[in-house]
């Protein structure tokens, strides 16, 4: 994991969360990017200056929230992307390769009983990148164990597994496979392929209705210091996929939570095609 990249919004919670990116860039020597969107509107009728006014309050954002983190000589490269969020982050992702996106939970317009909120769900469940939601206010540990949950034990591609590769590396972390049976498992999702087998500290095979529901039954009995589950529609977030929130009475996880893509596109990156980051002044 090279490239981290970190969505801020409105939530309180945005000092915290990229003071935590920061704090795991630099034991695994990353890159953190640090965007902030905003809305373009209509030019017609003299909106230009508006649009002007959007762009330096996001950078103003952007550069309030760098002075309220300690950078500890990462490299903090920070910018405004216009647009839907989903759009700018793929157009960020197919300039620069982006190997995991930090998230908060929510943000400050939601309801307290709200775990994700709309961008966050859509970003976990419309973008293809290795996601790790953060809880409010967490401080990064090195995570000591891992529970890695899933139903189908079939990963045809090692770099799927990259972040679980590097957390295990760089920390040491324990991983804890459970493997849930539900009555939509195959005999091949039965099986696990070699790749995970070698990430494993131990392995527990569950019967459950859902991989989500074997989650909650079976999380404090690991108690780790770190969730992960993978994004297959059919899998972990199958019920929750048509909603543009999850609340808390649904899921709700006080660790930080690694959600691992069904696919990643290993094609070279193009070139840095004129999008401009501006580095935080501590870092130039």
């Amino acid at each position: 994991m090279k490239n981290i990249l970190v969505p801020i919004g409105s939530s309180e919670n945005l000092v915290s969360n990229l003071q935590y990116t920061i704090d795991l860039a630099k034991d695994i020597h990353a890159n953190v990017y640090v965007v902030s969107v905003f809305q373009v509107l209509s030019k017609v009728g003299g909106l230009s200056k508006v649009n002007t006014i959007l762009k330096e309050e996001s950078e103003y954002r952007l550069d309030k929230v760098l002075s309220l983190v300690d950078k500890k000589g990462v490299q903090v490269i920070a910018h405004p992307i216009k647009g839907e969020v989903l759009d700018g982050i793929g157009r960020i992702s197919k300039q620069v390769p982006i190997d995991l996106m930090v998230l908060a939970p929510r943000s400050n317009s939601i309801k307290e009983e709200v775990y994700l909120g709309k961008t966050s769900s859509k970003l976990l469940k419309q973008t293809n990148i290795q996601i790790l939601v953060v809880p409010e206010g967490t401080k990064f540990q090195p995570p000591k164990t891992m529970l890695m949950a899933f139903k189908n034990g079939t990963f045809e591609h090692d770099h799927l597994l990259d972040a679980v590769k590097k957390f295990k590396q760089s920390f040491g972390t324990e991983i804890h496979i459970l493997h849930v049976e539900t009555p939509e498992t195959t005999v091949e999702m039965k099986e696990m392929t070699e790749n995970v087998k070698a990430l494993q500290n131990s392995y527990t095979e569950v019967e459950s209705a859902t991989t989500f529901q074997a989650v909650i039954e079976y999380f404090q009995q690991f108690n780790p210091d770190m969730l992960c589950v993978i994004r297959r529609k059919r899998c972990f977030f199958k019920k929750l996929w048509g909603k543009n929130e999850i609340l808390k009475k649904e899921f709700y996880n006080s660790k930080p939570l690694l959600v691992l893509p069904q696919y990643r596109n290993k094609k070279n990156h193009r070139e840095n095609g004129g999008f401009l980051w501006r580095i935080s002044e501590s870092n130039r």
